[in-house]
């Protein structure tokens, strides 16, 4: 199958190949956040979006991924908020950038292979200043105020990433117009201004200053992707002026810069992004106080990245019941075949692609990564797979069929146990496998520990099923309550309880 992805600069889906030779590595830059706050779920929408990219990059097509997602750490907006706050801005932007990986972290999105800082790359964003200096396309400001302009005019093909007509853009607000040949001009370095803290200023041939946000991506994509690179990434809202002035100036300094152009949807809540001006957002490390971590991330990654989320009351449950779906199928499964959290990992992650993922799946990944369909494969094998739990067919041959695709009945015997390595694969591309040591805390992958577990709970399961038979239903209850509080879910079936964990 070919992996096509959706390219926003051509605004269709193209097949994907890499620029590598060999056709095996493939480099992907995303921008990353601001850090002048802490990250709400539609700051880090994006990095799940990404990240399910990059895992079926490397499942599903066994590219050798190179993911680059930069920190913007110094900002008009950070300077502005750490004064406020009487902080030092690098304390300030420090700050929430460790909340960011920590939310990131929480939501299980593998790291990154670099993850560098604007302000650690001022070398490499003078150099491609004064190449766009001398190739004609960019000038300090003639006022002395140290800015230095990208020329927009000097690049006729200025405005194609978002089919705009120069003529028709309105001015570019980064900084005073005043030393501006064109008002659409923009900031590739910003002067030092009075009242500015010193310490936000490094020396270059136009004076002290700071890196426009625009030039930063450039010369960190450069340094760490080459001249030219596979794809680029980020938020729907970066395509103007962000990304159009990234091509722009990467272009107009003779680099070919990225092949294709991805942009994941907003999350919105009553159809307006969310945002700290809206009064809505919603912080990551508030929402896991009440909502699981995998929930979450099952939540931001069950749409299309391309489809916007609404979050609304209810959003999380819904999310929710489906992840305990998952895990209620799996738990009993894992019971049925007799094989702990860790062995069927290891053997589903040992699997080729073509065993590891049905058709329809693949099909769907390869679509542009359309998780929506995705999962209706994945709980398609699930459904299939308490069909055959409920006839109690199970054991047998551990190879099987393409769970995916059967037809006719649920899988029995060896099959059961292929449709559970296969569920293991899909929800693992889509980082929200519940057996996975990220979401167990490790508890899965200790054989130990996993069978002190099943002993203690089948002990209240016994004695459970012993107060009912003794009609002393408050005890029965008592225990049920009591696993349910710990995040054992029980499912009483005509062969009994079964049980797993939430």
């Amino acid at each position: 199958m070919t992996l096509h992805l959706f390219d926003t600069a051509t605004r269709e889906l193209r097949p994907f190949a890499p620029l590598d030779p060999e056709g095996r590595r493939v480099g992907i830059y995303i921008c990353g956040l601001t850090t002048q706050g802490s990250p709400h779920i539609g700051h880090v929408r994006f990095a799940v979006a990404f990240d399910i990219l990059r895992r079926w990059l490397e499942r599903g097509h066994g590219y050798d991924v190179t993911l680059v997602r930069n920190v913007t750490d110094i900002d008009d907006k950070i300077l502005t908020k750490a004064a406020e706050a009487g902080e030092p801005w690098w304390a300030w932007s420090y700050q929430h950038e460790r909340e960011t990986s920590r939310a990131l972290e929480l939501l299980g999105v593998l790291p990154v292979t670099y993850e560098p800082r604007a302000t650690g790359h001022v070398t490499e964003q003078v150099e491609l200043i004064e190449t766009l200096v001398e190739r004609g396309h960019a000038y300090a400001a003639e006022d002395g105020s140290g800015d230095v302009y990208f020329d927009v005019r000097s690049w006729p093909d200025y405005g194609s990433l978002t089919r705009q007509r120069l003529d028709d853009m309105e001015p570019a607000g980064d900084a005073d117009p005043r030393g501006k040949r064109d008002p659409r001009d923009f900031a590739l370095w910003k002067g030092h201004k009075q009242g500015e803290p010193e310490t936000a200023s490094w020396p270059t041939p136009w004076g002290r200053g700071r890196p426009g946000w625009h030039l930063e991506c450039s010369a960190m994509a450069r340094k760490y992707l080459g001249d030219a690179f596979d794809i680029h990434g980020g938020g729907v809202d970066l395509r103007f002026p962000h990304h159009e002035n990234e091509q722009a100036q990467s272009r107009a300094a003779g680099l070919d810069f990225t092949r294709f152009w991805l942009h994941n949807a907003w999350v919105t809540v009553k159809g307006a992004k969310m945002g700290k001006s809206l009064g809505n957002a919603l912080a990551v490390t508030e929402l896991t106080r009440t909502v699981r971590p995998l929930v979450l991330r099952f939540y931001l990654g069950a749409v299309h990245y391309r489809s916007v989320i609404e979050y609304a009351e209810g959003s999380l449950t819904e999310a929710a019941a489906s992840v305990e779906r998952i895990e209620g199928f799996l738990g009993r499964a894992l019971e049925e075949i007799g094989a702990t959290a860790a062995e069927v990992v290891q053997e589903s992650r040992a699997l080729p692609v073509e065993d590891a993922f049905p058709t329809a799946f693949r099909a769907a990944m390869d679509d542009d990564v359309n998780v929506s369909e995705g999962l209706a494969v994945v709980f398609g094998a699930i459904r299939e797979g308490n069909r055959a739990l409920e006839s109690g067919g199970a054991g047998g041959d551990a190879s099987g069929g393409d769970a995916g695709d059967a037809e006719g009945g649920a899988p029995t015997g060896g099959a059961l146990r292929h449709t559970v390595l296969q569920v293991v694969a899909m929800l693992d591309v889509l980082g929200a496998d519940p057996l996975d040591e990220r979401w167990t805390g490790g508890a899965g992958g200790d054989d130990q520990t996993g069978e002190v577990l099943a002993a203690l709970v089948q002990d209240r399961l016994d004695a459970r099923a012993q107060a009912r038979a003794d009609k002393d239903f408050a005890t029965a209850d008592a225990i049920r309550d009591q696993l349910t509080a710990l995040g054992v879910v029980i499912e009483d079936t005509p062969a009994g309880a079964r049980w797993a964990l939430r």
